[in-house]
């Protein structure tokens, strides 16, 4: 069994017919055939369900597919790592993290580090935290910025920042001339808010209900703009944290004195995964970088 089949098996598994898989892979359909054929006799098994020149993986092929695209990325990483070995500050990082996070604050991490490190390049990954912590779990990602989850073995989550969690109103809102509000306030409102399993739509559930009332969801949005866009048009009103970018014409931030909304951002990594140079060299940055931002 050789790498080249593997590599053959993984693209015909993905695509399930013979020619386009050829031509991706750029050999002819009859030398494709013939490898496949060749790892199914020493597998002494079908992988495959044939029908013409298409094919459909069956379930011994499902199985082994998933085994291959472990181990083929775990090669893919073992071979980046060693591009990177003799070059750490010319390598990429890989972050996955929480939508509100990189509306300021990553942006901001990123520019610091790399005016220090230029040649460094990054790959990020914006998702809701029902998607980042399996990223990492699966090697897709070096590190992801997340709040807080429940126990998950073998995954180290160092604290970042705390931040403020605010309520959002119209301008012409009959709260818009308050400076801060208990939340109990805004019980008979309709909210905008993030979708299921977004970080912020659990802090918001949570809040509302220390604050004795279940939130009223009109409308759910991917991002902060897009909330803060909703609010502006008199649609609702939000809890996000503060940001830059917002029209303050159009919507007024209030301070909650009750219940306590604060969230905690931080980064996460395996703990036995060895990072690549690059990601290693981001990770003691951005831990230091806001060591110093809570100093200040």
């Amino acid at each position: 069994m050789e790498w080249q089949q593997l590599e053959y098996f993984r693209v015909v598994a993905r695509l399930e017919h013979f020619i386009k898989s050829a031509e991706q892979l750029a050999i002819s359909q009859p030398a494709l055939s013939r490898s496949m054929t060749k790892l199914e006799k020493e597998l002494g098994v079908q992988l495959f369900d044939r029908h013409g020149r298409s094919v459909q993986l069956n379930e011994t092929g499902k199985l082994f597919l998933a085994r291959v695209e472990r181990a083929m990325q775990e090669i893919e990483d073992g071979i980046e790592e060693i591009r990177q070995f003799h070059d750490p500050f010319a390598g990429k990082v890989s972050i996955a993290f929480l939508m509100s996070f990189g509306v300021h604050m990553l942006p901001d991490v990123i520019a610091s580090f790399n005016r220090k490190y230029p040649d460094v390049e990054f790959a990020l990954y914006q998702n809701p935290t029902t998607v980042i912590l399996p990223q990492l779990l699966r090697s897709e990602v070096d590190l992801c910025i997340i709040g807080p989850f429940g126990e998950e073995p073998g995954v180290v989550w160092h604290k970042l920042v705390e931040e403020e969690m605010y309520v959002y109103v119209p301008a012409d809102h009959r709260l818009a001339k308050r400076e801060s509000i208990r939340l109990e306030e805004v019980a008979g409102e309709p909210f905008i808010s993030f979708k299921p399993g977004y970080g912020v739509r659990t802090l918001m559930e949570r809040f509302c209900g220390e604050a004795g009332f279940e939130p009223y969801i009109r409308f759910e949005g991917d991002d902060i703009m897009t909330a803060a866009g909703l609010v502006s048009a008199g649609l609702g009103v939000t809890i996000i944290p503060a940001f830059s970018g917002i029209e303050h014409g159009k919507v007024k931030r209030l301070r909650v004195t009750e219940p306590y909304c604060r969230r905690e951002i931080g980064l996460a990594w395996v703990e036995d995964r060895k990072l690549p140079p690059s990601a290693d060299l981001f990770r003691s940055f951005i831990i230091e970088y806001f060591r110093g931002q809570r100093e200040l």
